[in-house]
């Protein structure tokens, strides 16, 4: 998730284990090592176009790598608050702060290597935005006040109060989900694969992408918290045959590697752009839930293969596209 609400949640993580005289204290180590898992944005290579998002989630969100990001987020605190509390008790309240980095990264779409060194999976459980604002003040109302008063109970209420949330986007999610499914099943198609995830800010409108017959249909699905589902169908584009665009590529050359790892990346869900064949897209995201418009895209050059692939990003949001995703999730009806 974002920064801040990772920092939040390592302060609120802290503080529930802080006496009194320590729990301002408490709160900074807390937020500064729940910052320290997302220092891997910094691994990047102007040669490498590719392997900034390889390593973006990757060992440090792994829980096994928490004791020793823990460690490495209390040395660096060290020199600060040596005068103040024992090394032991920094530890504890950075290790608190590092614990559920990597947890809560999974908890959106992206993808989390939390498992890492024992699967190179990206882990995904797709319940909630990587910005959810609700989700963000409910920790931020706790751990001011916590912070105020010196006062771990209000951390506890606040965290119970963010888990609830959390299980209000599992619930929404498996709503969502049946949904997809009736609407594929509607249309006479065999589902092969099936994500659904929550649009940009909110749990009511889902973005829907399942796969069937070498094709990705998406979707998006509203599910209002006390009205019934509404669908509102979307593009279809197909699916990006890896094998089949590699045999123009010299063996083992670098562009066909770099396809591969954007591939796998995606997990497999890729298309080649309709409007332009060099392009290949990651289907999960787009500025609009219904659309195959991608939100980052790897540029390929099949002329020079032993050149890397460009990794693009497209964040330009039209007021058109903004007032049609609002529209989506109010539940109004399209122009």
């Amino acid at each position: 998730m974002d920064l801040l609400t990772q920092g939040l949640l390592g302060a609120s993580l802290a503080q529930t284990r802080a006496h009194a005289h320590e729990a301002r204290l408490a709160t900074g180590v807390g937020f500064f090592a729940g910052l320290i898992a997302d220092a891997d944005i910094l691994i990047q290579s102007t040669n490498d176009p590719l392997l900034n998002i390889e390593f973006h989630r990757h060992f440090t969100h792994s829980l096994f790598f928490v004791p020793l990001g823990a460690c490495i987020a209390a040395i660096l605190l060290w020199p600060f608050v040596r005068k103040h509390m024992a090394f032991s008790r920094l530890y504890l309240f950075a290790l608190l702060g590092y614990s559920l980095s990597g947890v809560l990264d999974a908890l959106t779409s992206y993808g989390t290597h939390l498992l890492w060194p024992l699967s190179e999976t990206r882990l995904a459980f797709n319940i909630i935005s990587v910005i959810d604002p609700v989700f963000t003040l409910v920790l931020l109302i706790a751990t001011v006040y916590a912070f105020k008063h010196r006062a771990a109970r209000f951390a506890g209420i606040g965290l119970a109060i963010a888990s609830l949330y959390l299980l209000l986007g599992w619930t929404q999610l498996q709503r969502a989900e049946t949904e997809a499914l009736a609407l594929a099943q509607a249309r006479g198609h065999d589902v092969e694969r099936l994500l659904v995830k929550p649009t940009l800010a909110n749990l009511l409108l889902w973005r829907s992408v399942y796969e069937s017959n070498n094709r990705f249909y998406v979707d998006a699905i509203r599910v209002g918290l006390l009205s019934e589902p509404k669908v509102y169908s979307g593009e279809s584009i197909e699916k990006f045959n890896l094998m089949q665009y590699s045999r123009q590529l010299p063996e083992e050359s670098v562009l066909a590697n770099d396809i591969a790892r954007f591939t796998t990346f995606s997990d497999g869900f890729v298309a080649l752009q309709q409007e332009n064949h060099n392009l290949l897209v990651d289907i999960r995201y787009s500025s609009l839930p219904t659309s195959t418009a991608p939100l980052w895209a790897i540029e390929m050059d099949p002329t020079l293969p032993q050149q890397h692939a460009r990794f693009q990003v497209f964040r330009d949001i039209s007021k058109e596209i903004h007032g049609q995703f609002l529209a989506m999730l109010w539940g109004h009806k399209l122009n």
